[in-house]
Order: C-alpha cells, then structure tokens, then sequence
C-alpha cells in the first residue's frame, strides 16, 4: 500500500507496522543548539541513569525489582546515548521472541509438565523430611 508520504515511519505505521524511533539525542532543541549545554545535559543524564542502573544491581540479591530498575535506567540513558537506544532495541526484540516462544502449545505444555514433576519432587522430599524428623527446623536436630 503506498500512502504517497515522503516521511520516514509514516507508511509503515500506516500498514501496521511500528515504526522505529530515530537513534540520538532526544534533549530538547534549545539544549542541543548549546555544545557545552548539551554536554552539561549528557553527563547529568549519564549519571542519573548510572544511579538508577547501580541501585537496580544492589537490588539482584536483595529484595526489590532489581531487572526492572536497571531497564529504567538504560531507558533514561536511552533518552540520549545511542549506544543504549540499541541495547535497549536488542533486548525488546529478545524478550518478544521470548515470549512468542513460550505461547507455542508446545512448549507450554513441555513448561507444564516439567514444572508438575518438580513441584512433585519437592513434595516428595518434604513429605520424606516430615516422615523422618517431624516438624522440627534442620538446624535444631540432635541426629
């Protein structure tokens, strides 16, 4: 389908498919026109997302949404740098493929399945450990 457009995305996004943002500075124009403004702009921008992404690492092994944390803060590095507008796109398309691949039939059974033999193993284990030394914690029995 031709719209007749000149506009780069607009066809595409006519036809269904979504267009990708450009890559680059997403400061406002008054601060782009300004090299040490801009400059002044990128290093805050890198150092508020380097906050954000380092809080997100100390909340892996801690409670919190450490995954989440860190994308928000290449999603504000993305808001200027290239390099993490790419990353960004990378993991996207990843997690898309990801999660169309775990809505095949197949797989979600084969996921079903594996998770229903584990959880029965941790019963059985549990039911052993119950049988075996009552309810008593591991670390307080004198066997």
């Amino acid at each position: 389908m031709n719209t007749g457009s000149n506009e780069p995305g607009v066809a595409a996004a006519i036809d269904g498919e979504k267009a990708e943002q450009p890559l680059g500075s997403r400061a406002p124009a008054f601060v782009q026109a300004r090299k040490t403004l801009h400059l002044s702009w990128q290093v805050g921008v890198f150092i508020v997302g380097f906050a954000v992404v380092a809080a997100g690492i100390v909340m892996l092994p801690l409670p919190g949404p450490g995954w989440l944390v860190i994308f928000g803060g290449m999603a504000i590095w993305a808001t200027e740098f290239v390099w993490a507008q790419l990353v960004l796109r990378w993991t996207k398309r990843k997690v898309t493929e990801a999660a169309q691949r775990a809505l095949d039939p197949k797989v979600r059974r084969r996921n079903i399945i594996l998770t229903t033999i584990g959880l029965v193993i941790v019963a059985v284990l549990v039911a052993v450990y119950v049988w075996k030394f009552g309810l008593e914690m591991p670390w307080k029995i004198k066997e």
